[in-house]
């Protein structure tokens, strides 16, 4: 159960959870287990909303989603946080450029993206916060890093201590610095007294969205807003918090510094689920590189289920380049799955094993293997827990 917090009275408490855990307690994630709590509550950073979606955002949200649809099976519950970053300086200027208000410009984004992710069969989380909505809880997590020392003021901004950050997260302080400066996090700001601490707050000038705070008018940092987010909507500490590799640092490595430093809790996430990076030609896809392959255009030859047998077909945390010709071959597998689910009831040593892949550590393509070879329950439980109908 979430605690208090930071926030006090306004933490949301969640209804008690039930259930047989069922296979559960043997639950593995990244090779290490994770017994379920109840909920299993998981954080999944979500999207910022001023582009359409790509395959590589696409396999993060399918993935989430079937790690919750696998707790689920086992007859756990979950409560499910997918943010919406709509204060950040790139919509801002997007929206500039395109002469739309930032919070208008977002929400058509947004709009978009909800499509996409119901064509993809993706679950709409139980909460979708914005950032916008949750500025006073991002004031309320800077005020607590003051008062804890984690953090200082000067200048109107508000800055967290992250000197320890890399070494925490594996990182020698050569790669975190290019990444800190690629990821838009201005090592070389000269107000910082080290170039690993991260703006919690920052002032705002004309151009940029501004709300009251006690350092003057100013807007969120981008690590802070999901660590607020995450504790406004679960609670201090969740489960697994859930994003593509590619996040892991800075993104991932300072939201859970800074949650653990405002509740004292130690951590924010008990496991990671960073979901493996899909390239072409080797190349990471990513609006900056221009190599983008949108699911709007897959989807206009292949249904969603058949690219969330792309996606999924695979190691969740390997990284994989996407060929056309795949998308024909997860059309094929699709349509042999289905047939196998027409045949007879099959053995319930088939429905074990397929379970018994999927909690240890997501093994999708052990159970479709499984499902092939014995059809019946074992590849209807396959197509309906990964919501492959």
């Amino acid at each position: 159960m979430p605690g208090r917090g930071y926030f006090g009275a306004m933490d949301q408490q969640m209804e008690p959870g039930a259930g047989d855990f069922g296979s559960g307690a043997g639950f593995l994630l990244g090779g290490e287990p994770l017994p379920l709590t109840v909920p299993s509550r998981i954080y999944v950073c979500g999207i910022t909303p001023y582009d359409v979606t790509h395959l590589g955002h696409a396999a993060t949200f399918v993935w989430a989603d079937v790690l919750a649809r696998v707790i689920r099976m086992t007859g756990g519950r979950t409560v499910v946080s997918r943010n919406v970053t709509d204060v950040d300086d790139v919509l801002t200027r997007t929206a500039v450029e395109r002469d739309v208000a930032y919070d208008e410009f977002g929400l058509r984004q947004e709009f978009w993206f909800d499509r996409t992710m119901a064509d993809l069969h993706v679950r709409p989380p139980d909460h979708a916060p914005r950032a916008r909505h949750h500025v006073r809880h991002v004031i309320a997590l800077a005020q607590a890093l003051v008062a804890t020392g984690a953090a200082y003021e000067r200048d109107g901004h508000v800055y967290f201590r992250g000197s320890g950050v890399p070494e925490a997260a594996g990182l020698d302080r050569d790669t975190a610095l290019v990444l800190a400066a690629e990821y838009g996090d201005e090592p070389d700001d000269p107000r910082r007294d080290d170039p690993f601490d991260v703006a919690v707050w920052k002032p705002s000038d004309g151009v940029h969205p501004a709300w009251p705070s006690p350092w003057g008018p100013g807007r969120p940092g981008w690590h802070a807003e999901c660590a607020a987010m995450a504790a406004a909507t679960l609670g201090g500490v969740v489960d697994v918090l859930a994003g593509g590799a590619d996040l892991a640092f800075p993104h991932h490595a300072y939201q859970s510094a800074m949650a653990a430093a405002a509740t004292g809790a130690g951590l924010f996430a008990r496991r990671g689920f960073r979901v493996g990076t899909v390239r072409v030609d080797g190349v990471k896809m990513a609006k900056s590189t221009g190599n983008l392959v949108l699911v709007q255009d897959l989807l206009g030859s292949a249904s969603g289920a058949a690219l969330r047998m792309l996606v999924l077909d695979r190691r969740w945390d390997a990284e994989w380049d996407h060929r056309p010709a795949d998308v024909a071959f997860a059309m094929q597998r699709l349509e042999e799955l289905y047939v196998a689910a027409g045949r007879k009831t099959g053995s319930d040593t088939a429905v074990a094993a397929v379970r018994d892949a999927l909690v240890t550590d997501l093994d999708v393509p052990a159970a479709v293997e499984t499902a092939l070879a014995d059809g019946g329950d074992a590849a209807r439980l396959v197509i309906r827990t990964l919501a492959l109908q």
